[in-house]
């Protein structure tokens, strides 16, 4: 917003320096000063000094107070600066320099921003790097469970998050479809339920997951089980077996099962990503990478970097000795067992490389279980001895496991509590709620903004919480309109909405901001004027949770000055004209926020 007011100091600057034979400040970096009655930024000299005192130093000068000589540069500079418009004034403190802005003008400029640039506020410029997210990838031939919401929702707002930094970003989806708990499903289905499948995308997508619990039954062994009933057991097993040999062989019709099943798992899961708002761009399939991952192998023994102790025993890598750690860290860790079949490991170092040179991917980020820490970390070092120089930039964002304070939902679905359930009640509860607070509103308008606020609850219930942390689910807390939750921050643009239609006039395009400003009002502003670097920090760290504190702490801000603050009933024409403009630049950071993290921004509710 200041960045012409900045690039006129920074060129003082350097001609003072350039003047007095002092070292080129090559970078100059500024850092907003904390809010204390005005706004400002502020640089330090210390570097500079240090520059200075090195070459005095080398060339037999007298020695220098590094502290001392940061001050005496950032007094002559402050004292020789030709301060832009916009700026009230400068000062030195403790070797930096410290610029404040005229509120009046800072106020004008902020909010200025906001409008014009409108859904774009706070997007950084582009970093040319691309960014693979991999997350939303639960195994098939299951049902889709809170956790994976979880997942999914994460992966989606940091893909969001990093998008809207100025990364190229690629979403990315690698379901686990093979395996013996997926064959199982398919064996149950053979044996007993070929043909009896439930319409409906949802319907289908439950009942193998009611499917895999039966079998699971069927084939577990049981307490006081008779003669008859473990013959039976271990007969069912041995189909189960020889099912998967048959898959592993590449059997048509055991094939042509799989597949007909898998589809079903993939079209209930892509129904829900659509529901949430996810759009994968690259699907992988761990059946796909299997065959791949074995000629890897044969590679990673070519380079020293995995030991074939085949046939007794596996091919392996032993990550601390290749590393030269005298300390165990990464342990050892195994990429094929001596009958030939691969791992997870093997599988994801396979993908790494299509994601490095098919897709050219800079940074890789993986949304999985916060207990594969050791894990990724092992397949990141293995990556490196490899020589991929992007395994610097991979990256685990781990998350906890989501439960619920009573399972109430859990026990029809042998344990898991599923998400379609959950949201379904969320947004039937809203339902019931906006039609007793908001009767007037149409019917197909109440169901859409139940929808809205319903998956906005669920959602900032797991972004507003540490991804590491393990989440206790409560849906009346979640719903609640007054609470730390999504409906409170969709309220406060519902609000913002609500006024601006009230006006009943379109705003000017400019308003200036030369009145007494209320406390309710700084703090609008001074926060708003936060969101590009918020933006910013937060996708450096990969977490969404940044974006969930600060849209909070300005939905906040917005029902205090709500409350406190009169805007259609404001004193004169200028103040109200300009409160308006604060409110309309409020309502569009908070709907640029709730983006970032995949809710939508109701207008009413």
């Amino acid at each position: 917003m200041f960045r012409a007011e900045q690039e006129n100091i920074e060129t003082q600057i350097r001609a003072y320096c350039a003047a007095n034979q002092l070292p080129d400040p090559v970078e100059i970096q500024w850092t907003p000063l904390p809010f204390a009655g005005k706004w400002g930024i502020s640089t330090s000299f210390f570097q500079l000094a240090a520059q200075e005192a090195s070459q005095k130093a080398a060339s037999g000068g007298r020695r220098l107070n590094v502290p001392q000589r940061a001050q005496e540069i950032a007094s002559d500079v402050a004292a020789a600066l030709k301060l832009p418009a916009g700026m009230s004034h400068a000062e030195a403190v403790k070797g930096y320099l410290n610029l404040y802005f005229s509120q009046p003008q800072f106020s004008k400029r902020v909010v200025d921003a906001v409008l014009t640039s409108g859904p774009d506020f706070g997007r950084g410029e582009p970093k040319n790097e691309r960014v693979m997210v991999e997350f939303a990838q639960p195994n098939t031939h299951h049902s889709f469970h809170i956790g994976h919401y979880r997942n999914a929702i994460l992966g989606e707002a940091l893909s969001r998050l990093v998008d809207f930094a100025g990364f190229e970003t690629i979403r990315a989806s690698y379901p686990g479809d093979i395996g013996l708990g997926v064959i199982t499903v398919v064996w149950i289905y053979q044996k007993f339920y070929q043909g009896k499948e439930p319409e409906g995308v949802h319907e289908r997508g439950q009942w193998l997951l009611n499917l895999y619990v039966e079998a699971t039954n069927l084939l577990e062994p049981k307490e006081n089980e008779t003669p008859e009933e473990k013959a039976r057991r271990e007969q069912y097993e041995a189909e189960r077996r020889e099912l998967y040999r048959r898959w592993d062989a590449g059997d048509p019709e055991v094939r042509a099962l799989w597949e007909k099943t898998r589809q079903w798992s993939l079209d209930e899961l892509r129904a829900i990503l659509d529901m949430i708002g996810v759009k994968i761009d690259v699907w992988f399939f761990e059946s796909e990478v299997d065959q791949m991952a074995k000629g890897i192998v044969d590679e990673l023994i070519e380079l020293g970097i995995a030991d074939d102790e085949r046939p007794e025993g596996p091919v392996l890598v032993r990550i601390d000795e290749k590393l030269g750690l005298k300390k165990e860290k990464y342990r050892t860790n195994v990429i094929l067992r001596s009958d030939g079949t691969t791992l997870y490991l093997t599988k994801d170092l396979a993908l790494a490389k299509v994601k490095f040179e098919q897709y050219n991917v800079d940074r890789s980020i993986y949304v999985i279980d916060v207990r594969q820490s050791l894990y990724m970390q092992q397949t990141f070092k293995i990556l490196e001895l490899w020589g991929f120089k992007q395994a610097e930039k991979c990256y685990h964002l781990g998350y906890g496991f989501v439960s619920l304070p009573e399972g109430a939902m859990s026990a029809r679905r042998g344990r898991v509590v599923l998400f379609k359930d959950v949201a379904d009640e969320a947004e039937n509860r809203v339902l019931a709620e906006i039609e007793q607070k908001n009767p007037d509103l149409p019917e197909e308008k109440r169901k859409e903004v139940a929808r809205q606020v319903g998956l906005g609850a669920l959602a900032y219930a797991m972004l507003q919480v540490d991804n590491n942390k393990d989440i206790v689910f409560d849906i009346d807390a979640a719903l609640n309109f007054d609470g730390h939750t999504g409906p409170y921050i969709q309220n406060a643009h519902v609000r913002a909405c609500s006024i601006l239609r009230r006006a009943g006039v379109d705003l000017p395009e400019a308003v200036d901001f030369d009145y007494e400003l209320t406390t309710h009002e700084i703090e609008l502003i001074d926060l708003i004027s936060r969101f590009p670097r918020t933006v910013e920090m937060a996708a450096q760290e990969y977490r969404p949770l940044v974006i969930a504190s600060y849209a909070y702490d300005l939905a906040t801000a917005f029902h205090s000055f709500y409350h406190a603050v009169p805007v259609l009933q404001a004193g004169s024409e200028k103040v109200r004209l300009a409160r308006l403009r604060l409110v309309a630049a409020t309502r569009q950071v908070l709907a640029n926020a709730l983006y970032l993290l995949g809710i939508q921004a109701p207008e009413v509710m």
